[in-house]
């Protein structure tokens, strides 16, 4: 199965990943959340393999910017709806490939490694 990475193309994380994915020879499906969005489902998904809170980015400058009774009693429901609302508020990048969710980027991590053996 091909490996899909979700993100947005200007976020600096997300560059060094295709970076790092071009420089390895990884063919991968690119998935910008701006332009194509992202459904309910996947975030259900992802947030049932790795809990929804490594899926929502709060140190991003979106998240950061809402007013704090948005923030507040945050469950996976609200915190789904948050990010179909605002996808920049989705950690970036999100590797997925044969049912294997792995969030963020980090070259040596083992995490990621499995998802190319």
């Amino acid at each position: 199965m091909t490996l899909i990475l979700y993100g947005i193309p200007n976020c600096d994380t997300v560059k060094k990943a295709r970076g790092w994915l071009a420089a390895n020879g990884i063919a991968y499906d690119f998935h910008d959340y701006k332009k194509a969005g992202i459904d309910a489902d996947h975030l259900k998904a992802w947030s049932e393999k790795i809990g929804w809170e490594k899926v929502l980015n709060r140190a991003s400058s979106t998240f950061k910017a809402l007013p704090d009774e948005a923030k507040q009693a945050l469950d996976e429901a609200k915190a789904i709806a948050l990010m179909i609302e605002q996808p920049s508020m989705i950690k970036r990048p999100i590797f997925e490939r044969n049912g294997q969710i792995v969030a963020g980027f980090k070259p040596d991590s083992l995490e990621l490694k499995a998802l190319f053996n």
